[in-house]
């Protein structure tokens, strides 16, 4: 049984004529017979006495009928409601963000909304990834910030921006005379990393060529502190191409290019695929472009809205 069969039962009813009922439908009068013969096949019953002229309904045709009529306006009601859904633009943003995108994006994030959406409520949750995944599975957030892709066919991703990697290197090192690092070759050893359950970390020991189990001396929990120890200490770590813009002067000299290969991660919105909010989808990614550089912006989000 499906919403357009019972649509042709009500425009026969309405009609009292199969082929006036099948132009009203824009089909033929072949297809509407066949799939109201289907229906009444399906129910066991006869909806119409077709040896009546014009057509009435049978008495348990009267019944479907009526219930039909309340099943199709359900059905509109229903869809008028996701239709708004798509379409307002206030309500609650339940936001995952992993910790290394958060920084360079929420503060302004924040005051885009505060500014711009005053209906909107933004709660934000910062966590690893493998958390907001479960917590979107859950339906526990509406949407999140991740670095992608994450392969997860429940999910929806949405590439924003790409973002490369960069060296930033202590002045004491003999590789900081090289204006570019070729990342195959860069020796980990000399590496202060985020530590276990960051995806930034799980990227740089890929690109490196390293086990994902190395254990360096130290390990941080935001590539704030490892710049700040690469500064009073020897050695280098990893930083993304939005970092640069929280360095002064000096640390700026410190931040070589990655090559052989070049290193960019995608970061992508990812939702449920059964999220409806398109409006709400829409602003979040509007705002971001207004945060990320344009250079880093995914082309197709340039030109065209997000349709879900």
């Amino acid at each position: 049984m499906t919403i357009q069969q019972l649509e042709y039962v009500v425009a026969v009813d309405k009609y009292r004529h199969f082929i006036n009922a099948a132009k009203a439908c824009g089909i033929t009068q072949s297809t509407l017979s066949s799939m109201i013969q289907k229906l009444e096949n399906e129910l066991d019953v006869i909806i119409f006495d077709r040896n009546s002229h014009p057509i009435v309904p049978t008495n348990i045709g009267e019944k479907i009928i009526n219930q039909a009529k309340i099943i199709i306006y359900n059905s509109s009601q229903l869809t008028e409601m996701v239709m708004g859904e798509r379409t307002k633009s206030e309500g609650q943003i339940k936001l995952g963000i992993i910790p290394t995108v958060a920084t360079y994006i929420l503060p302004n994030l924040f005051k885009e909304i505060l500014n711009n959406y005053p209906n909107i409520k933004l709660n934000v949750t910062e966590t690893q990834t493998s958390n907001i995944i479960t917590q979107l599975q859950r339906a526990e957030l509406d949407m999140a910030i991740l670095a992608t892709p994450i392969d997860n066919d429940d999910l929806l991703e949405i590439p924003i921006y790409y973002e490369r990697f960069l060296a930033y290197i202590s002045p004491l090192e003999e590789i900081y005379k090289q204006k570019e690092i070729k990342s195959s070759t860069m020796n980990i050893d000399n590496m202060w990393i985020l530590k276990e359950g960051h995806c930034f970390r799980n990227q740089i020991l890929n690109f490196c060529n390293q086990n994902s189990n190395f254990k360096p001396f130290y390990e941080a929990g935001n590539i704030d502190t490892l710049v700040k120890i690469v500064d009073k200490n020897k050695g280098y770590t990893i930083i993304p191409e939005l970092h640069i813009e929280l360095l002064n002067s000096e640390q700026k000299k410190n931040v070589r290019p990655l090559v052989s290969p070049q290193i960019v991660r995608e970061i992508s919105i990812v939702v449920r695929r059964d999220y409806v909010r398109e409006t709400l989808l829409n602003h979040l990614a509007e705002i971001l472009k207004t945060i990320i550089p344009e250079h880093m912006i995914d082309e197709r989000l340039k030109k065209f809205a997000i349709r879900l």
